[in-house]
């Protein structure tokens, strides 16, 4: 039987004890787990302490199915030393559990401690607070309405193999009339040729559009971009990245190369967020909308693939999904706007934002042969290592928040190559900031992300290139985003060794040499556009 030490014992005895009972269990997560985070798999388990009197929840862990009981035990001493706010450090009277393996265990990890802990075969305030997530959950309205379910996932599909990214720009803005369901245009955007998302926007006002381009341009901070981009007012079709092994694709799944692609719809406005369903009237609008563009694009595919793409005008009869014998079609007019395309080019060249770069971009700052990854790390670790100075160099920025995880560049080298490493950067002013900017390639066509540091003097590093045509880079620096929007934008490079032993693309701490913190920002803010990669030519 394992026992805590005893210095253990002595630091808990001195947590004030009161009369409370709590309750511990170990559940499967099932339906909580899209509750608790949307990226957590329900094959998982939740360990979960409430305190009975309270009627609070003081520790709650996600842990795997084959975890063992020491699990249970560890989410029980956070209980007690380090709840969550607003309970305060205690140690509990009387533990109840509901199942005799974890009783008998924590008989034996918690003697001394002057704790009974007690079976009972029903837990109340865990049974309630589950049955309030099921509820929750069952009470969803679907992601679309059953009658427009299968088309639109049909038309996603099309959309998806037609690939009209592949000629439409987001500058390349379409008009869409549908008197006989909507009584204003509705402007789509395709997304794709330039952006790490694939996808379509159905705007329900011109105005929306044009105030997102200009505050994607002025803003500045992550929670600026945040705010400017729950504001626009349209309908989304968005296709995510998924693993293969993922029990909800069902009929989504759009399979390329082993790549589970699916798509989903959606509605953004300014009062409501961003909201992952639509209803039947929506639906109709949409299903009417995607299916106009997929004709457009189809027959103009060659004019819509120009440099410049001419004015045109083409009417459809869109037919209505419909389960009687007589459908009824509606009247659609597609038509580009050259004009209002011009319009959005000249925000980039006329921004008070959009400066001459005076820096260099330098390529050979990150040793060849590297492993470039992007992750995070835990806040806890990330401190462990920056106490563990000198032998980690920490550069550390004045972080005044609570964080559960930073977002991290790993660059995993060797010994002597991440020392030249960290002493360049330092000699370069230390590490500034993190961004990520568009970039092609005008001979071959290829789009890309370049992933730049930005150091202290100010020039610009390249560690690696993310091609759009790659789907787990762009989920890959969709992850990046998040993560570094729940951080406020804090994020950090790692400097590792290690890449030709046993850790190769999978460093431990003691492998971490330097950790430092930094800003992470947008291509934008340092004044850059689309990046062309250019030949270079050595005459001698």
């Amino acid at each position: 039987m394992k026992a805590l030490p005893k210095t253990t014992k002595h630091r808990l005895k001195k947590i004030p004890q009161n009369s409370s009972v709590w309750e511990g269990d170990r559940c499967p997560l099932a339906q909580m787990a899209s509750h608790l985070d949307e990226n957590l798999s329900a094959d998982g388990e939740c360990v979960i302490w409430i305190d009975g009197s309270e009627g609070s929840v003081r520790a709650m862990d996600v842990v795997t199915a084959d975890s063992g009981l020491e699990v249970v035990a560890r989410t029980l001493l956070r209980a007690m030393e380090d709840p969550h706010p607003p309970s305060s450090p205690a140690r509990p009277k009387k533990i109840v559990v509901r199942d005799r393996e974890i009783q008998f265990f924590l008989r034996g990890v918690l003697q001394g401690l002057d704790i009974n802990i007690e079976y009972a075969r029903d837990l109340p305030f865990i049974d309630q607070l589950f049955q309030s997530f099921q509820q929750v959950s069952s009470g969803r309205p679907p992601a679309l309405p059953p009658k427009y379910d299968l088309k639109l996932q049909e038309i996603a599909e099309e959309i998806w193999h037609q690939e009209p990214w592949n000629i439409l720009a987001d500058s390349d803005i379409l008009s869409i009339k549908i008197d006989e369901l909507i009584n204003e245009n509705i402007y789509v955007c395709v997304m794709g040729m330039m952006s790490a998302e694939y996808g379509v926007l159905l705007y329900r006002s011109l105005d929306s559009l044009q105030d997102f381009r200009k505050a994607a341009l002025r803003e500045k901070s992550v929670e600026e971009l945040e705010q400017a981009f729950l504001a626009q007012d349209c309908w989304f079709l968005n296709y995510e990245e998924m693993d293969a092994e993922d029990e909800e694709l069902e009929d989504w799944d759009l399979e390329a190369e082993d790549i589970h692609i699916v798509p989903f719809f959606g509605s953004l406005h300014p009062l409501e967020g961003m909201r992952t369903f639509l209803d039947e009237e929506e639906a109709k609008i949409v299903h009417v909308a995607l299916e106009a563009i997929l004709q457009f694009c189809r027959r103009y595919h060659d004019e819509l693939a120009r440099d410049n793409i001419p004015q045109i005008t083409e009417s459809y009869k869109i037919p209505l999904v419909s389960h009687n014998e007589n459908p009824h079609s509606v009247s659609v007019e597609v038509s580009t706007l050259p004009e209002l395309t011009a319009e959005l080019l000249s925000l980039d060249s006329n921004g008070e934002e959009q400066e001459e770069i005076n820096f260099m971009i330098e390529e050979d700052l990150v040793p060849e042969g590297s492993l470039v990854t992007l992750g995070s790390i835990s806040w806890e670790l990330a401190q462990n290592l920056k106490n563990n100075r000198p032998r980690t160099y920490y550069q550390a920025l004045d972080i005044d928040h609570k964080i559960k995880n930073l977002p991290a560049i790993l660059i995993q080298t060797s010994r002597p190559k991440a020392k030249n490493l960290i002493d360049a950067i330092k000699e370069l002013g230390g590490l500034k900031t993190v961004c990520f900017n568009p970039g092609n390639d005008p001979f071959s066509g290829d789009t890309y992300d370049l992933g730049m540091l930005q150091t202290g003097d100010g020039s610009l590093h390249i560690f690696a290139e993310y091609p759009h045509n790659v789907p787990r880079h762009a989920k890959a620096l969709e992850s990046w985003y998040q993560n570094c929007e729940k951080t406020k934008g804090y994020c950090s490079l790692i400097i590792t060794m290690g890449v030709t032993g046993a850790n190769r693309g999978n460093p431990q701490p003691k492998d971490m040499l330097a950790v430092f913190e930094a800003k992470a920002i947008a291509g934008s803010e340092l004044g850059m556009g689309v990046l062309q990669l250019m030949p270079s030519f050595d005459l001698e």
